[in-house]
């Protein structure tokens, strides 16, 4: 029969499938699915094997459109080509195209294995300066000078530093592909960093120290007493900044955070100096909220940049310029000065390198439970006499005869 839009819509279905020919063109079926589903396929040989090539649903591509795409294939299979063959390879194409793959390295990879915050932010890498140059690119087809390229474009911007970590981002998504056999050999490979980095080491001294605790007081709850456990504790600033109540057992006078807030990914434990356990207990409780600190209740505390604006305006102008990054440093020279071995300040840092990478870290399974503790109690002793205005001479001395 020669199909019309009427005839078409009057097709019901039946228990078994259907295809019914259009008589106008020759090879073009609507295929009737038992479910009511119409299908637009054209059936054709080519090298003596009958073949079969489905257009897409109906109505999304009507009458007219079905009978373009079927003349299409027909010329196609006339000029000794496989529209068939060429629509899978088409399709293999698109899914190694650098937009696909990049959703692919996300979605599988990267948002599973970091943190939101993390994956959030190499997808704005990758979407800011990757995918704007080779977003119509083949994977395969990305070379070396390609990478160099994005790479000089970002350092050309005024982000020297943002090259370093657009780097890393795109060697972590190529050596994805390569452990996914998308690729035998990644691009990155032998490709530096386009800038050189100095991992800071800004230590505040004792009146420094001294000075922000101070200033910490001035500008309370809550960004104050946040700044004072982050000196106590040597957390992290967002380990800190989004603690909970049910984190913190007082009675135990520990803190334990769990896996999906800390970088490692393993529940961290840390043991509450007497200090840190009177700056919690001083703190105020919103009613309803799990949040230590916080404005509103319903999140942990933000606007970091304009607290820390407070602060330096509280601290003297020729104080050299300091981070919030810098208390964790600070605390970790601090227990070292006291004479705290490594090891157990790096397991108050958590940190997994240094003494307990590699194979240490995977037979090393001692928790440093009592020495964390001991480390900390120390510092937090250290910090109260020094806020106390007791020279640092002293205080070494005085915990050098207990």
């Amino acid at each position: 029969m020669r199909l019309t839009t009427r005839a078409i819509e009057n097709l019901q279905p039946v228990a078994d499938r259907r295809e019914i020919p259009d008589a106008l063109l020759v090879g073009l079926y609507c295929v009737i699915h038992p479910t009511g589903k119409k299908v637009w396929a054209v059936r054709y040989r080519n090298r003596g094997v009958n073949r079969k090539l489905t257009l897409g649903p109906y109505p999304a591509i009507s009458l007219k459109h079905a009978r373009e795409l079927a003349g299409k294939a027909l010329r196609a299979v006339a000029e000794g080509r496989d529209p068939g063959l060429e629509k899978t390879q088409a399709r293999a194409a698109k899914a190694d195209s650098i937009e696909s793959v990049v959703e692919k390295f996300l979605e599988r990879h990267y948002r599973r294995t970091n943190r939101p915050k993390t994956a959030h932010r190499a997808e704005q890498l990758l979407r800011l300066h990757v995918l704007p140059r080779w977003r119509a690119r083949m994977v395969g087809d990305i070379t070396r000078r390609d990478v160099r390229d994005v790479l000089d474009r970002v350092v050309d911007g005024g982000a020297p530093i943002q090259a370093n970590r657009v780097l890393a981002v795109v060697r972590k998504l190529f050596n994805w592909c390569v452990a996914h056999d998308i690729l035998a050999v990644s691009p990155c490979a032998g490709v530096e960093r386009p800038t050189a980095e100095r991992s800071r080491d800004r230590v505040l001294d004792d009146v420094e120290l001294r000075l922000v605790w101070q200033a910490a007081g001035e500008i309370g709850y809550p960004h104050g007493p946040l700044v004072q456990l982050l000196a106590l504790t040597g957390q992290r600033r967002d380990e800190v900044g989004q603690m909970r109540w049910s984190e913190v057992d007082l009675e135990k006078r520990l803190w334990t955070l769990p896996p999906e807030r800390v970088k490692n990914r393993k529940p961290h434990e840390v043991p509450l100096s007497e200090a840190a356990l009177a700056t919690l207990k001083g703190l105020p409780r919103i009613d309803g909220s799990s949040f230590v600190f916080t404005f509103s209740g319903a999140s942990p505390a933000t606007g970091f940049s304009k607290a820390k604006l407070k602060f330096d305006a509280l601290l003297p102008a020729d104080m050299p310029a300091w981070r919030l990054h810098d208390l964790r440093r600070t605390c970790a020279s601090g227990m070292a000065r006291l004479g705290i071995n490594l090891p157990v300040i790096e397991k108050v840092l958590n940190h997994s390198s240094g003494s307990f990478a590699g194979i240490v870290g995977v037979y090393q399974k001692h928790s440093f439970a009592d020495e964390k503790r001991a480390a900390l109690e120390a510092w937090g002793n250290f910090v109260a006499a020094l806020v106390e205005g007791k020279p640092a001479n002293k205080i070494v001395r005085l915990r050098g005869r207990r």
